[in-house]
């Protein structure tokens, strides 16, 4: 049998203009609702107001990310409404093309959108993302990151009223408490390097270090052996483990080093492992919003009206947030596997509206 291309591309085209319209529609409600988010944090900060709109715009594209699978399920749903009103689908199904047929297009499409969010959307998403946090910091929080991590060992920064001070250490166990090959660089309140200390290992314990085998280097003085030396801090676990860099300021491509590199300085990457495979079952979530969609709009003749349409559409995508946000959540307290609760949304949406489609036109 022919393929019917000139049917394929003009079924395409017509979603394809459809998820555009539902993607640009669904980003001018997250900027507006995030901007004035936005414009309550600063309220009692002198933020200039550029800042603010800086800030919102770079955060739009990693929130317009995370909506592009119900702008899938939306547009679908209004474009194959359209083409059930038209009675184009009739016509398409007396001259013997079956509903997987005119609904094969979509798919396609949605698969090529989820490749393309997640491999060259998704690295522009987390850059401007990471810029957010930065201003954030500055203009929102108050401060900066403290903790970074790479290939060299992990860097912490604390400051109190004495001065400064940079930790260095090749490696951390429980989850940043104990590290091990410390060395820490002292400076002054007026950035002047007051000192260093080297040391086997510290502890964060309750408002210090505790560092064991301490050879404590001072400019001009001779260097001093202590078996045990506490160094003052306003660390706190919370605050260490807070630093870490967002799984969204990091890209798909580079998601797996950055794992790769805080496992073996003793860190949990189980966060950055579960947005990893988030990101790699994006396609397959965008095909089945386009099943799951397929399910209300060819039943639209049956179900009597456009309103029964909208309400089961609103409803299932509702249902799909919540229950994608329960499995994250249990997938990143280590409840559920990483990769079932990261592939599970996007098999269950499939299958489910694979079954009903089945029972619709075959059942």
């Amino acid at each position: 049998m022919r393929l019917p291309w000139t049917m394929y591309l003009y079924f395409g085209r017509r979603v394809l203009f459809a998820v555009i319209a539902a993607f640009i529609i669904s980003m001018a409600l997250a900027f507006v609702i995030d901007f004035v988010e936005l414009l309550r944090r600063t309220g009692s900060r002198e933020v200039p107001f550029g800042t603010v709109l800086t800030m919102g715009l770079l955060r739009l594209p990693s929130i317009s990310e995370k909506m592009m699978p119900f702008s899938m399920l939306f547009g679908s749903m209004w474009a194959f409404l359209q083409l059930s009103r038209s009675n184009e689908f009739v016509v398409a199904r007396a001259s013997g093309v079956s509903a997987w047929q005119f609904l094969a297009p979509a798919v396609v499409l949605a698969l090529f959108i989820g490749v393309g969010a997640v491999a060259v959307y998704n690295p522009l998403a987390s850059a401007m993302v990471s810029r957010f946090e930065a201003l954030e910091s500055e203009h929102v929080r108050g401060r900066t990151s403290l903790l970074a991590v790479s290939e060299s060992g992990l860097w912490l920064r604390q400051a109190d009223e004495a001065g400064q001070s940079v930790i260095h250490a090749l490696g951390a166990t429980n989850q940043g408490v104990d590290l091990r090959d410390v060395i820490i660089f002292l400076y002054g309140n007026d950035e002047e390097f007051t000192g260093r200390i080297d040391a086997d290992t510290a502890t964060l314990a309750v408002g210090r270090w505790q560092i064991s085998n301490a050879q404590v280097t001072i400019p001009g003085q001779q260097r001093q052996f202590h078996e045990m030396y506490e160094l003052p801090t306003s660390l706190t676990l919370e605050r260490v483990q807070e630093s870490f860099a967002s799984p969204d300021t990091l890209s798909f491509w580079d998601l797996p080093e950055f794992i790769e590199t805080a496992q073996e300085a003793g860190f949990s990457a189980l966060r950055y492992e579960l947005h990893w495979h988030q990101l790699a079952s994006r396609p397959f979530l965008m095909a089945a919003m386009v099943l799951i969609a397929a399910c209300f709009s060819l039943r639209l003749t049956r179900l009597g009206g456009i309103g029964q349409l909208i309400v089961a559409g609103v409803v299932s995508g509702f249902f799909l947030y919540f229950f994608t946000d329960v499995t994250l959540a249990l997938g990143a307290r280590g409840v559920m596997p990483v990769v079932l609760a990261a592939w599970s949304p996007a098999f269950i949406s499939a299958m489910l509206g694979a079954a009903l489609i089945f029972h619709q036109e075959d059942g």
